[in-house]
């Protein structure tokens, strides 16, 4: 009994002798060592296959030429032309020359390597020199009154004074930091627009009364220019507000940043019959 194999295809037959041998246990008894074998077979196969993807791959990937993963774009770039040259424009002025510095200047050369031919000896200022004046590239005379200035260029021209840039614009008085003013006040104003307003003969004979909207200019030095009528009342009374305001004092002017600028004014002025 220890020798029996029961798995023998012998004991199968004699197992299946006069019965169905088409029923599906004598198949699979039959066929059993095969279908093993080739389990096996095909499973050694697909164990080796998944081992070695990764040599595998990597030599596919060695027989594909690499693309090239930088690639030059060209990019046609149109220059415009340089605006064409002024002929008759002036040249630009010559650059100005730096003030003078505060304190002596004696030149000191600077080391520069030549061939020992050219060599040319030149003392460099002495420390008593050095006590009074400064090392520069040149010998300078020092102005006492001078700024003092640092990181900046000195040279023999006299100290200079900022240049003042002429301000024309005209301002709103809305937006003003100190608005133009009438001598003594807009009371003072009125007080002038009352005496001195003459009511065109018509516009008396017709009753006009109401309100004139005059717009002018108050100039840097407090002259009234620009003068416009925005609202009329007609028969004369626009025409002989503006006549008043061309001889009206000189305003203060109004002042923006510490300086006097031009300032847009708006103005409306009250006729009244009755007071006259």
């Amino acid at each position: 009994m220890a020798k029996l194999d029961i798995f023998n295809r012998e004991w199968i037959d004699v197992i299946f002798t006069d019965r169905n041998q088409a029923y599906g246990a004598y198949q699979l008894r039959k066929n059993n060592n095969k279908t093993t074998n080739k389990a096996m077979v095909i499973g050694a196969v697909l164990f080796i296959l998944v081992m070695s993807a990764p040599l595998i791959a990597k030599f596919i990937k060695g027989m594909v030429p690499e693309e090239e993963t930088d690639r030059i774009i060209q990019t046609e770039v149109v220059l415009t032309p340089p605006p064409p040259v002024d002929e008759q424009a002036p040249p630009p002025p010559p650059a100005a020359e730096p003030p003078k510095p505060r304190v002596d200047q004696v030149r000191f050369p600077p080391p520069v390597v030549v061939p020992a031919d050219k060599v040319r000896d030149e003392e460099p200022p002495t420390v008593d020199e050095l006590k009074v004046a400064d090392p520069g590239q040149k010998t300078l005379a020092g102005d006492p009154n001078a700024e003092i200035r640092i990181d900046e260029p000195v040279g023999t021209a006299p100290p200079t004074k900022a240049a003042v840039v002429e301000d024309n614009a005209v301002y709103d008085f809305a937006s003003i930091e100190q608005m133009p003013e009438f001598p003594g006040g807009m009371p003072k104003f009125y007080g002038y627009v009352g005496k001195n307003y003459v009511y065109p003969a018509a516009a008396r004979e017709q009753g006009v009364s109401g309100r004139i909207t005059m717009s002018f200019v108050v100039e840097k030095d407090g002259s009234l220019t620009d003068i416009k009528v925005l609202r009329d009342l007609g028969m004369g009374t626009g025409e002989e507000a503006v006549r008043l305001l061309k001889k009206a004092p000189k305003w203060k002017p109004g002042i923006q940043n510490g300086r006097p600028v031009r300032v847009q004014y708006t103005l409306p002025i009250m006729l009244n019959l009755e007071g006259q």
